[in-house]
């Protein structure tokens, strides 16, 4: 049996093969009652469109480079799932570019690199284009960046200083010492860019203690890892006194500090109070306090506003900020009501 063809799908939902067209190349001009008909149409006849003459036909790659400091942190999986899925929808592809040290990076920073053929870039965390003396990448097409800020380019991030400021809000109802446990690359004089997020947390639970007269114990750095952080947490629990109160910079490293207390016999939310950073799928689980940040929601909203631009769209740059928000659990004390069934 032949396969079915355009032509197929335009005859059996009554509009023209040009229509049909615009439809798989979601084109913003097509009524919704007729886009929907055709879509109906292609189901139907299991019509599967063929990539290769869409990206002759419409002069497009039809592929968007997503740039990234990694791939195996789980929040940066999350937010790639949000921007795959939101540019599948649009029937686009995204070519992952993670930026593993200086020659990587360095090499990417040129235009005829192939993250730059593709029809629009995502930037992630890292914004590139801060190291051009006109603050732009080295292409015409549209760009985005997520998870960082940027006066040139659309851009979708978290209020991170206002997160650590809502943690030391948290920090300092308590009574004993206060610790800091963050990850913070810009410690590294060798780095060719510099990320705020986690200077930005760093520097609101400062403020945010000072303003209630508080003071810090210790400021550790830590890797985003959990055998790391559990060994720094051993070691702050042999030296300290108790009960105490520790922010860490991201709920991996909340995490680790949680299984030690345990593992040394301590009291959860009273001995030790710990506060995370990101409301990870599993926060909840192991009872984390923390800052929860829409993960999925930046992807989308960025990997949107890049389908826009490609659309057609040229207005102003556009940000979009969100407001982190403490979710108190068993790690700060918080005890659970019990649900009513």
């Amino acid at each position: 049996m032949a396969k079915p063809t355009i032509q197929d799908v335009a005859q059996q939902a009554g509009v023209g093969v040009g229509t049909v067209s615009r439809v798989l190349n979601n084109h913003a001009s097509v009524r919704p009652l007729t886009r929907e008909r055709i879509l109906k149409a292609m189901e139907a006849l299991k019509y599967v469109p063929n990539p290769h003459a869409r990206r002759i036909a419409g002069g497009r790659s039809y592929t968007v480079s997503v740039m990234l400091p990694m791939v195996a942190a789980e929040f940066y999986i999350r937010l790639i799932s949000s921007i795959e899925e939101t540019l599948m929808e649009a029937r686009f592809d995204a070519a992952l570019f993670p930026l593993l040290g200086r020659e990587r990076l360095e090499r990417y920073l040129e235009g005829h690199t192939l993250p730059y053929q593709a029809d629009g870039i995502i930037q992630v965390t890292y914004n590139l284009a801060a190291l051009f003396p006109d603050g732009r990448l080295p292409t015409a097409q549209p760009v985005v960046l997520v998870d960082g800020k940027s006066e040139v380019y659309d851009c979708t991030f978290v209020d991170n200083y206002r997160g650590g400021t809502l943690a030391a809000e948290c920090a300092a109802r308590f009574d004993g010492p206060i610790y800091l446990v963050s990850f913070d690359d810009n410690n590294d004089d060798d780095a060719p860019l510099r990320s705020l997020v986690f200077q930005q947390r760093i520097q609101g639970f400062r403020d945010g203690l000072a303003r209630a007269e508080k003071s810090l114990e210790e400021v550790v750095r830590c890797g985003l890892l959990l055998d790391e952080g559990r060994q720094i947490a051993k070691r702050i629990y042999s030296e300290s006194t108790f009960p105490l109160t520790v922010f860490c910079g991201a709920d991996i490293i909340g995490r680790a500090f949680i299984e030690q207390a345990l593992q040394d016999g301590l009291k959860l939310g009273r001995e030790v109070r710990i506060i995370g950073f990101d409301d990870q799928p599993w926060a909840e689980d192991i009872g984390l306090t923390t800052l929860h940040q829409p993960v999925e929601r930046m992807g989308r909203e960025a990997a949107g506003m890049l389908l826009e631009r490609l659309n057609g769209y040229s207005g102003p740059p556009r940000q979009v900020c969100y407001t982190p928000r403490l979710i108190e659990r068993a790690s700060t004390g918080k005890v659970l009501e019990p649900s009513l069934t």
